[in-house]
Order: structure tokens, then sequence, then C-alpha cells
């Protein structure tokens, strides 16, 4: 019987392995392949979703189609992937190409036109099979360091082009484009106490344990003396031969008892799961020292398709009078692998260490709803707002609503609405509820009705009313008033310091003129190339809005020869 319940155990636990074309795909670039980062490695708010292509620290690199097939999307963002390509393929597969500088030919001018047509910077476009086909190694684009990039590199993504789902390139037969032999790096392995009367090693709060590397590579950590629930997290990054940096790891399985209890892998995930990647990782320890610990346990099953644990959700429960043992392999792509073993002992000494907070008399029980209330301010959070149950602070003090801190993370938005008549009929729509960070004010959208303010938020902290009565800043970075205007291109920098920029638009010779927007450097530049400007005499107008409406326009006039 034994042998059955390991065998029925370890099933539920395996991943079934898609098969995927491995010759089908090539490079998306002419130089070496090296990554800055990989598929899934752990971000603000999400995994990554493909490969971090580097390109030698520069712009203006070919961008080449992976495989045939045609232009089924373009969209031109101020922030996340920037300017991007779509392609679709005839095998069911749609490929990515993110944070160009521009695409190439009759794509960029299509994509200009557009601009103009619809008079805007940022744009979306789904086009039809016949307009821009592409063959295999065709230059689509130049690559760049537009949107959300941090500097100059080639954003790479394969997804599945009926579902949206993203896939790791790896299974695609990318990995016979690198050399990888190095095992992955433990940086940290924690241990968890899981409930209020769970004790690890006299502390109800989590602990970093000692570990020493063995001659045979593997790690072994100090013996474990708990009592009831506990759980494991580690920090650990991967290496390959060819790149300096140090990446995510593509899978993790833990036995206990030399049963598998938890699992991932990074194969493939839909963007709708993104977000539980903050249930994924302590994200109370990321928020407060920015370190990203992977929890080998669900404290409360969410889900995330990456994810394969038993009945016990990766939790273990130490009893008396049974020596447990715990073992974590984490591998990458390849195979290479680092094992991290764990013995675990029964004890039932006192507490030397507290837990880190007393309870709130505000408790969340994240399958419900729930609302708190004090003086002109509410807070309403809906069922599954959060991942898990807990005690959270709420008050409200001198105008400030304090709603528990950003340690516990926010699945799904939640409505904070303050009342107050303070303000005067002419001044309410200058107002807007801020999320107060140190001496910053960080604007939300926010509805009106009558004295009531309302606004929608995932992130716990504190609020306040705020009020914008600044225009925003409008700052040309080469006059160019009654002078020729050589140059080819016009530039300028744009701010707000409050509500922030909801939109911007310039003329010339009143007619509409494409501004690109990089919030980067707050610069908004207009090629004089796209034709508006005429010779001789000409008028430019630029006109920036902030978030509450309140305007500044910048006029001026100039020659061009």
């Amino acid at each position: 019987m034994k042998f059955v319940f390991i065998f029925v155990l370890m099933c539920s636990l395996a991943f079934g392995q898609a098969t995927y074309p491995t010759d089908y795909f090539d490079s998306p670039l002419e130089v070496p392949l090296q990554l800055s980062a990989n598929f899934g490695e752990l971000r603000s708010n999400h995994f990554h979703a493909g490969f971090d292509i580097r390109t030698q620290q520069r712009t203006g690199l070919k961008v080449l189609a992976a495989a045939e097939g045609y232009i089924s999307r373009i969209k031109i963002s101020t922030y996340g992937g920037g300017k991007t390509l779509y392609i679709s393929h005839p095998n069911g597969y749609t490929t990515v190409y993110c944070h160009l500088d521009s695409a190439v030919g009759a794509i960029e001018n299509f994509i200009k036109d557009n601009h103009y047509k619809e008079e805007a910077y940022e744009t979306e476009m789904f086009l039809k099979p016949d307009q821009f086909p592409v063959k295999k190694g065709q230059i689509i684009a130049l690559s760049g360091n537009s949107g959300g990039s941090g500097g100059p590199h080639l954003h790479f993504e394969i997804r599945d082009s009926k579902t949206e789902n993203i896939i790791n390139p790896m299974l695609f037969g990318f990995d016979k484009k690198f050399t990888d032999t190095q095992k992955p790096i433990l940086s940290t392995l924690y241990v968890y106490p899981l409930n209020d009367s769970t004790t690890v090693n006299q502390s109800r709060r989590p602990l970093v344990l000692n570990v020493k590397l063995q001659e045979d590579g593997s790690y072994l950590s100090d013996r474990v003396s708990a009592n009831g629930k506990i759980g494991f997290g580690i920090t650990v990054r991967d290496k390959d031969n060819v790149s300096p940096f140090k990446y995510g790891i593509y899978k993790v399985v833990s036995f206990f008892n030399g049963n598998p209890n938890y699992e991932y892998r990074f194969d493939s995930c839909s963007f709708d799961e993104m977000r539980y990647i903050n249930a994924f990782m302590d994200y109370e320890k990321y928020k407060s020292t920015g370190q990203k610990v992977q929890q080998l346990f669900m404290r409360k099953k969410f889900p995330l398709s990456i994810i394969k644990t038993d009945a016990a959700n990766g939790v273990l429960t130490i009893v008396p009078n049974l020596a447990s043992s715990y073992r974590v392999e984490v591998s990458d792509f390849y195979g290479n692998t680092t094992s991290i073993n764990i013995p675990i002992q029964y004890d039932s000494l006192p507490v030397l260490i507290p837990a880190a907070k007393p309870a709130s008399k505000y408790v969340i029980n994240s399958g419900k709803d729930a609302m708190f209330s004090k003086d002109n301010a509410t807070v309403f959070f809906p069922a599954g707002t959060f991942y898990t149950d807990f005690s959270m602070d709420f008050d409200v003090r001198q105008g400030t609503v304090y709603i528990h801190e950003d340690t516990v993370p926010v699945h799904s938005y939640f409505t904070v609405t303050i009342d107050d008549s303070t303000f005067g009929a002419g001044q309410r729509d200058k107002v807007f509820i801020a999320e107060v960070r140190g001496n910053r004010l960080n604007y939300n959208g926010t509805a009106l009705k009558g004295t009531t303010f309302t606004a929608k938020t995932r992130a716990l902290g504190q609020y306040k009313l705020a009020m914008d009565t600044t225009a925003p800043l409008v700052k040309i970075t080469k006059a160019i008033e009654g002078k020729n205007a050589d140059s080819k291109s016009v530039q300028f920098i744009i701010s707000d310091d409050l509500s922030g920029i909801k939109s911007y638009n310039g003329y010339i010779n009143d007619k509409w003129i494409l501004f690109e927007y990089d919030y980067k450097t707050k610069r908004i530049t207009h090629d004089f190339a796209d034709g508006i400007v005429v010779k001789g005499s000409n008028t430019l107008k630029v006109v920036v809005v902030d978030n509450v409406g309140n305007s500044t326009t910048f006029e001026t006039q100039f020659f061009r020869n």
C-alpha cells in the first residue's frame, strides 16, 4: 500500500510535457545570443514573459523575423513593451518583439500613417494575413530602448496564437544556441512557522538557516527544530557560460521524507496568472528588503498552473517521535541541479522570539467581502482581494487613511472612499485621492459624487485627498523662437509634479504632429522628416494637460530653409 500511495502522489505532481517544434524558429538577431533575463524570472507583479536578448549595449541592430508568417499586431505604448511587433506563424505560434527603436520600410510607414490618422502616439493595430507577410530572417525592425526598458535590448516572446499563453523559448530549440554547464546558485534558505502555535528553532518568525557546501556539491543545512506546520523558501539564481548576468531558475522539486510535495517548472503561463507571483514569493520580504524569496508552499491554495503540490500544498506538519528530512532540488533547463538537504526534528521548547505583531481588531477573511469605516473614510474589499486571511491595521488620523502596510499582497482592486465638504464646488475637480509614499503623493484615478471622492487601488498603505492647481511644466530643449530650425527634430521636456501628465499634443501651422514620448527622460520629440513643416515661417504649439485638467500651452514661431 505504501508503494501505491507514493506512486499516486508522484503522479499527482507530474507535469504534462507538450511537444514543440525545435527547429522552426531562428534567432531574431544577427549577433551571438546572450541573455540578460530568461523566461519566468521574478518581476514586480509578474513573471518575465520571454527572453531579454542583449544588443551590445546599443540600439539599431537589425531585428529579424524568427520564422515565416505575417505581422498580425502592432502596439506602440509609452510604457511596457514600448514599440512592439507581433508575427503570427502558420504553425500556431506567435513571436513578439518589444522595446524596438522603429519598424522598417513599409511597416514603419504604415505605423506613421496610423499615428497621424488617430492623432495619437499610443496606438494598437490588428492586421490581416495579406497586409504584411514576412519571410524567415527578413528584417522587420531595429532594436531599441523604448517603453519600460531599463537599457537597450530586445525582449522576445513565443506565444500560443490561440490562447495567448506565453511559452518558454527554450522548448523550441533555443537551448541549442547557448552553453550552460553551471549549477544554480543558492543564496539563502528560509524556514517559516505557518500558524500562531508553531515554533521553529524557538521562533515564531521566519528564520534564515545556515547551509554548508558538501563535497558532492550539495548543500546541508543546520538541523531545524520545530513543531506544527512549517514551510521553506529559497533565493536562488542561475548562470550560463556565455553571459555575465544571473537569471531566474527553471525548475524546483521538494521532497518531504522522500515523497515529492511541491514542484514548479517554467514551461508556460497565461497572462491572467501573472499577478499570483505575489503569493508565490514572500511579498513582505520583497517589499521590505527587495529580496525575492520563492516560497515552496501555499498558505492557501491559489490557481497558478506552473505549481504542482501534494494535498498539503507543500506545507509540512512536524509531529513528535518522528525525525524528518526535507530536500530541495533546483534545476536549470539543461538539467544542472543543486540539492539542499534539511534535517528536521520535533521540539516543544519555549518561545524565545515572539511573532512580529499583535493581532488587530480588523480581520480579513480572504474569501468574503469586508468593509471598514471611520470618520469620513471607508474601505471596501471584495471577496478575493487577498490571497490569505490576516489581521489588518486600519485607522484615520488627521485626514490620512491608514490601510495596513504594503507588506501584504493585493490581488484585485479595492475601493477607498473619502467624504470631504471643505473643498468648494470650484475646487473639487482638482482634488484626487493620493497614495502617500514618503514625501511623494501618487495619483489615483478618482470619481466624484457630491462631496464624496472614490478611487480603486491594488496597494495597501496610506491615502489622503490632494489638490493639484499647478499646470505642467513644458520646456523646449533648444530655443528656436524667430530662428532657423536647421536640426532634424524639435524636443521638449514635459513634467508634472503632482497628478502627472494625462495628454500632450503638438501642432505645426495648426496641423497635428507626432511627438514620441520617452517617460524615462520626460522628453517628447518630433521628427521634421514627417513633412508637416514648410519652407519659410512656421508656427509651433504644444499643449500638455495633467490628470486633473490643468494645462500648459507653449507657442513659438520659427523658420525652415
